[in-house]
């Protein structure tokens, strides 16, 4: 680089060793450049010195593009800036937990500061191919509709992608709130979206109880561009640390559509040529490098997982837009949901026939595997025999509307309140009814109180029951008696 003012000299200041000097050539809102620094690397820190920090994000001709992350004051042209030769590093510790920290890891919520107990770079390498063990193991979201028809494993990436409005975060909030007895560390990353809508789900985990284990990370979109664009980076940091603790984690990105429109909004200022939707060319590449952070980890690597549930937005179920094709490309499945069946009160909207799991039934509790092997395909039949009926006028034949009597009892048991996550043993008990035809001839009403009811009546009459099942994960022969048995206890005593 060519600058007559740039010191290569190495320096000292607070007592921190500076490597290199250089001069801010131009402000451009949140990016500047400055030359004097050619030793620099993308990812690099470097400070101003007002006391304002920033990250290398590029390179053009004589000139570094630097996005400033924290500001200590203007920047003017002329003003030196430092190059310390590290990488971007934020804090990370079980001091985060339970707290509201921005997209660069300072606490927001007016609690105090936060004891950290490491350095993590948040540009992190992902795990290679060698560190990583199969996914196994289930993820316990809570929600029948995922645990029995599109199981998620620890350590898996599964998007939810859908139209505006159409119960995604409720999905992804349900499954924190679940891990109440799980041990399972949760982390929600809000991006981009309004002040309000953080403060709802802040209310919702804190009335769940959730709280103690969840760190939620802010990059509202009041915040800078800089706290939004590195929130998702920050909050697969914080996972990391746990996960190389030998912990399981569960990151909620919400959402990364929003994500692109900032790293967009960056791009553009940075004078890089727009591509496809006008977004950058890397864009793949950015999200690529973020997804690729989760997995689960070799027990000689202490065993840890970290879970990924990126959501996405699209519009009118358009799920061929640039950054949803991108993200279904490099997730592990995805769970589409429907603004047709939100709009019919199925909730959740899933959309059995365009959601898919390439981890699938690997993953599931080996009981649940069996008393929901046919479940999405009885249920997709149940919809094309339902618009069918609606179509024809003659009457129906007497198969025919004994399908349609079992799928409308298959979709109150799918269907489910909001904030109100079930237990697997407890989805399993209400599978194996509707399996052996006793949910059939109720009502949509006295299936919803079977729903309510039935776990806690096995709890008070049979707990070694559900100790056995968490146990052992299958149905033994002395489990189904015992579970017919509490059945027609049940029906015999509680049923009107």
């Amino acid at each position: 680089m060519k600058n007559s003012k740039k010191v290569t000299d190495q320096v000292r200041r607070s007592d921190v060793e500076i490597h290199e000097i250089g001069i801010v050539e131009s402000v451009r809102k949140f990016i500047v450049l400055a030359s004097g620094i050619p030793s620099c690397v993308n990812g690099q820190i470097v400070d101003f010195e007002n006391g304002s920090r920033g990250v290398v994000m590029g390179f053009k001709e004589d000139y570094v593009q630097i996005l400033v992350i924290s500001m200590g004051g203007e920047i003017r042209n002329g003003d030196k800036i430092y190059n310390r030769a590290e990488p971007l590093s934020l804090p990370v510790g079980e001091g985060f937990l339970g707290r509201i920290v921005s997209g660069i890891c300072e606490p927001v919520d007016e609690m105090g500061p936060i004891q950290k107990d490491a350095q993590f770079p948040v540009f992190f390498e992902a795990p290679g191919i060698m560190d990583r063990s199969p996914v196994e193991k289930t993820l316990e979201t809570g929600t029948v509709a995922l645990d029995a028809g599109i199981p998620i494993g620890l350590g898996q990436r599964q998007l939810l992608i859908g139209d505006r409005l159409t119960g995604k975060t409720t999905v992804a909030i349900d499954a924190i709130l679940n891990q109440k007895h799980t041990g399972v560390i949760c982390i929600y990353c809000c991006i981009g979206k309004p002040y309000a809508s953080l403060l709802r789900v802040v209310q919702i985990l804190n009335e769940g109880g959730a709280m103690p284990y969840t760190i939620i990370v802010s990059g509202i979109s009041p915040a800078p561009v800089a706290e939004q664009y590195l929130a998702p980076y920050a909050a697969a940091m914080l996972g990391e640390y746990f996960m190389q603790l030998g912990r399981d984690v569960l990151v909620v990105f919400d959402d990364l559509s929003k994500h692109a429109w900032v790293y967009r909004q960056i791009s553009l200022l940075l004078e890089r040529a727009p591509g496809r939707e006008a977004y950058p060319g890397d864009i793949f590449y950015s999200h690529s490098q973020l997804v690729e952070r989760a997995g689960y980890l070799k027990p000689e690597l202490k065993g840890g997982s970290m879970t990924f549930l990126p959501i996405i937005e699209i519009l009118q179920g358009d799920v061929t837009g640039y950054i949803s094709t991108n993200l279904i490309s490099m997730t592990d499945g995805q769970v589409y949901f429907n603004s047709g069946l939100f709009n019919k009160g199925i909730r959740p909207a899933v959309d059995f026939g365009l959601s898919v799991s390439r981890i699938g039934s690997k993953a599931q509790w080996p009981a649940m595997r069996e008393v929901s092997k046919s479940l999405r395909i009885e249920y997709l039949h149940y919809q094309e025999l339902l618009q069918m009926s609606q179509i024809r006028t003659s009457g129906l034949s007497k198969e025919a509307e004994a399908r349609l009597k079992r799928g409308a009892a298959l979709t109150a048991v799918l269907n489910q309140d909001r904030h109100a996550p079930q237990i697997v043993e407890g989805e399993i008990f209400i599978l194996y009814a509707l399996n052996k035809g006793l949910l059939d001839p109720l009502t949509v009403e006295q299936i919803k109180k079977f729903k309510a009811e039935f776990f806690k009546f096995v709890s008070s009459s049979a707990p070694e029951l559900i100790q056995s099942l968490r146990k052992e994960k299958k149905l033994t022969q002395e489990m189904r008696v015992q579970i017919e048995q509490m059945l027609q206890n049940y029906f015999s005593k509680a049923q009107p």
